[in-house]
């Protein structure tokens, strides 16, 4: 009975957090990672000491949502949503995949289908990147966060929260996704491509660093767009409902 009434309650939780959040946010999340795992089937530089996937390219504003959730419904609520956005990826990969495998004489496609039918590994690599390193952002905002008694929404704790777990956040996520699929299951599917360690280091260190830069640039906006929530009491009735649940257990 425990055990039910605990899942009818996170059912609710989440529920009432789907139709707090803004939607825009949520819309911008969700897309940016269906974009990140289209991307990433693409490398864009490789040179001895470095290599780049499409993905930096969009990544940055993943993690801006997130950072922006974190802060204003907290870690919790960020994660579900990023679990969420995995879960839609997965599907859209799946229709697209559906859709790559329908035969065809109008045309030939197959630059299409190679495209949007997708390689089942950079999929499994992203999603067990992506989700790794969206739980370690979303605690490193929420702690750093912890840290500034005096004026925890000021917009230095804001900066902080944001540019460390940032960076950290998308190290991991460049470096987990790069030695899954670059130096685990290329060589063996892609005739031999592969890209070294110290590739997959590099890339993640540089991502990592043009993505901060990023979240530097783009950082104004961030934290008008938390502090306009917090002023205009948005997702009220989650966050109560988060308290009463807290001060319950």
């Amino acid at each position: 009975m425990k055990i039910k009434s605990w899942i009818e309650k996170e059912k609710e939780e989440i529920r009432i957090l789907l139709r707090s959040i803004p939607s825009t946010v949520v819309t911008l999340f969700v897309v940016s990672v269906i974009c990140m795992n289209l991307l990433a089937n693409k490398t864009l530089l490789q040179l001895e000491w470095i290599a780049l996937d499409g993905g930096i390219l969009i990544s940055w504003l993943s993690f801006m949502c997130m950072d922006i959730i974190t802060k204003h419904f907290g870690p919790k609520a960020s994660n579900t949503v990023s679990v969420l956005a995995s879960m839609i990826n997965l599907l859209t990969c799946m229709i697209f995949f559906v859709a790559s495998i329908i035969p065809s004489n109008a045309n030939d496609y197959s630059a299409f289908d190679g495209i949007f039918g997708g390689t089942w590994f950079i999929l499994l690599g992203s999603t067990i990147a992506f989700l790794s390193s969206a739980l370690i952002n979303n605690f490193l905002n929420w702690t750093i966060g912890k840290a500034f008694h005096k004026n925890p929404n000021g917009k230095f704790a804001y900066c902080m929260q944001t540019y460390i777990s940032t960076f950290i956040g998308q190290f991991l996520d460049n470096f987990i996704f790069s030695l899954i699929v670059f130096v685990g299951f290329a060589p063996i599917f892609w005739d031999g491509f592969h890209w070294s360690v110290l590739q997959c280091f590099m890339c993640a260190l540089t991502g990592a660093v043009a993505e901060l830069l990023m979240e530097i640039f783009f950082s104004p906006l961030g934290y008008r767009i938390v502090s306009k929530w917090k002023s205009e009491n948005v997702g009220k009735e989650y966050l109560e409902y988060h308290n009463r649940r807290k001060e319950q257990k």
